[in-house]
């Protein structure tokens, strides 16, 4: 039996935004401001605004939903922050931020916001290529691939983009072998650097695979850190643990996964 769809009321958001706004104005005023966030440029709040975004994630991937309005409500902050300091410099307004989304988004569904009933989310892709071309200096299928993405996701990013091209693998036993080759390239380096970069051109390689298996390779690797602390942290509170040999800790993980 399903349960019909039942979202809370929306009131009107556009108060509690403004006065986030004239907060952030306040904050940010050269004479009577917040001497941090006064002096605070796009570069500096950059890593901030990445992290709450990080943060938000957590707290989806945690359940935790009284977390995550906190969270929400953060990185609205980072996005004012962003909106302040470019009104300031004459760049754009936060008003001209919601209303370029909006656009966006009520383009980019024409199915539903526009005339045309067969343009279905299948069209995402091929709406946001346009969008590029007709606004990119950079030619290449692999333009506008943010360069501040984790790196996980970026090259998840860019083989997907370079796939449209027609250049991928036929079939999941390229990614495999390409796997065994760099594993084998990685053994065989003879420096460091050499080391770093096939390690690296393995790393690629496994996104790969991730990529033909449709896997999020962020998201497996973020399960995997996880499940990783949650053992150690189970073997870690063994007393004794830090005297121990490697072969009894090895026999403690071994249990601990087996649990």
């Amino acid at each position: 039996m399903t349960t019909a769809f039942k979202p809370l009321p929306q009131p009107d958001a556009s108060a509690a935004l403004r006065r986030l706004m004239t907060i952030m104005a306040k904050l940010r005023d050269p004479a009577s401001g917040c001497e941090w966030d006064k002096v605070q440029t796009f570069e500096t709040i950059a890593p901030y605004t990445i992290e709450e975004a990080y943060e938000v994630a957590d707290a989806i991937q945690r359940g935790d939903l009284g977390e995550l309005k906190d969270e929400l409500g953060d990185l609205a902050l980072q996005i004012v922050f962003h909106a302040q300091m470019a009104a300031e410099a004459g760049h754009f307004t936060m008003a001209q931020v919601l209303d370029a989304i909006s656009d966006k988004m009520e383009r980019r569904h024409p199915h539903i916001f526009g005339d045309d009933p067969t343009g279905g989310h299948h069209r995402w892709e091929e709406i946001k290529a346009a969008e590029r071309a007709a606004k990119a200096d950079d030619p290449s299928v692999l333009a506008g691939v943010a360069l501040a993405l984790p790196a996980l996701e970026r090259a998840a990013k860019l083989q997907q983009r370079a796939a449209r091209t027609g250049f991928d693998w036929p079939d999941i036993e390229g990614p495999r072998a390409k796997i065994l080759e760099e594993l084998e390239e990685v053994a065989t380096a003879t420096s460091d650097e050499d080391r770093e970069e096939e390690v690296g051109d393995l790393l690629f390689a496994v996104v790969n695979l991730a990529r033909f298996l449709k896997i999020n390779p962020e998201e497996a690797l973020r399960k995997g850190n996880a499940k990783f602390e949650r053992r150690f942290r189970a073997i870690e509170a063994e007393p004794g643990f830090s005297s121990m040999s490697l072969e009894e800790q090895e026999r403690l993980w071994t249990a601990q996964k087996a649990r």
